[in-house]
């Protein structure tokens, strides 16, 4: 086709074709995007207009406006569920046009894959070999459960509901065994006096 009649025709076709797209109105185009199944939110899923880069995202409640055109064709797609499609109706009655958006889930078969934390087969069966495991399930148990593992644990671990119940408790008791005068203490306490010597004979007090 030779260039000048396609110069002629796009100086004159052009500003039809603009002219045609300027006339459909500006809608506010709302919505929510939701799951086919469950009607739960569906988060950060991108919506654009067909052949444009004009387009936004949904928010964490799945929920969405931007500004689109009449008879625009609307993309959804998001993470783990089909890609679908939306035309905004032409001649609305008003300059907004809200909806819900249902997707439904869709299903991605991945490849096996095999990992191996040896580079061959050699080294896996050395590896095999070498490993020492307990003979049988009471040696295994009684290794997990080895009296200085135990402790370790022990010192470690927040009290737990018994023993805050607990504490409360005689807290609370001394408080109302002292209600109305000052706290007592241990040193006219002969039981106390009792244990501490016993302890004291015990050698329980000597530098080690």
């Amino acid at each position: 086709m030779p260039i000048r009649p396609m110069l002629f025709a796009l100086t004159f076709m052009g500003p039809m074709l603009v002219l045609g797209q300027g006339d459909r109105e500006l809608v506010q185009f709302s919505g929510v995007v939701v799951t086919g199944d469950s009607l739960l939110p569906v988060p950060f899923t991108n919506i654009l207009v067909k052949n444009t880069y004009r387009g936004t995202m949904s928010d964490v409640y799945g929920y969405f406006s931007f500004v689109a055109q009449e008879g625009d064709t609307i993309l959804f797609s998001a993470v783990g569920f089909e890609r679908s499609q939306f035309v905004i109706p032409l001649d609305l009655d008003e300059n907004k046009y809200s909806m819900i958006h249902q997707m439904n889930r869709d299903t991605v078969l991945l490849n096996t894959v095999n990992v191996f934390p040896w580079p061959s087969k050699e080294q896996f069966r050395q590896a095999f070999l070498d490993l020492r495991l307990p003979a049988d399930d009471y040696q295994l148990a009684m290794k997990n459960l080895s009296p200085a593992e135990m402790l370790q644990r022990m010192e470690n671990l927040p009290p737990d509901a018994y023993q805050s119940f607990r504490y409360q408790m005689q807290l609370d008791q001394t408080r109302l065994y002292s209600q109305g005068g000052y706290p007592s203490i241990n040193l006219f306490n002969p039981i106390a006096w009792a244990q501490f010597i016993q302890a004291w004979r015990n050698g329980e007090y000597k530098k080690k």
